[in-house]
């Protein structure tokens, strides 16, 4: 049986915390972000690892995917310690947070370990992950050690 790609659509701080669950411990070449400002679109492209499949027990192998993380209806981006210039950079996704501001628009984070941050400010919270094409075997599973 094949496995269905993942596609969510988050409008909530709940939703969120789900795509941020999705994400956790993905990996993003800084190449692979992108604002585009007169779109108001934020795009970055991740190798999600699938947990998912770890918790179902449907492989017995660990797997990841090229998913597309969207964020319409942005305002501004910004990064705390970020070189974008540094194109082939690997960033280890750690987790999202989001707030309402004081004008009802969003401040969301994506954060990174390192210390490193993505800050969107965006109207409302639409943002869409979409796996795309098929997964492949990975030889690590991540590890996190606990305090």
């Amino acid at each position: 049986m094949k496995a269905t790609n993942l596609k969510l659509l988050a409008t909530s701080d709940e939703d969120i915390r789900i795509v941020a669950a999705h994400l956790q411990d993905a990996i993003v070449l800084t190449k692979d972000i992108v604002s585009l400002k007169k779109n108001r679109i934020f795009l970055i492209q991740l190798n999600r690892f699938m947990w998912e499949d770890i918790e179902k027990g449907v492989f017995r192998k660990n797997k990841r995917i090229r998913t597309v993380l969207k964020f319409d209806n942005v305002i501004s981006v910004s990064s705390k310690n970020i070189d974008i210039k540094k194109d082939k950079n690997f960033l280890d996704f750690l987790t999202i947070e989001s707030k309402v501001l004081p004008d009802k628009s969003y401040e969301i984070k994506l954060i990174f370990s390192g210390d490193m941050v993505i800050k969107i400010k965006a109207e409302l919270i639409d943002v869409t992950l979409d796996d795309q094409g098929s997964s492949w075997e990975s030889k690590i599973q991540p590890k996190h050690n606990f305090l």
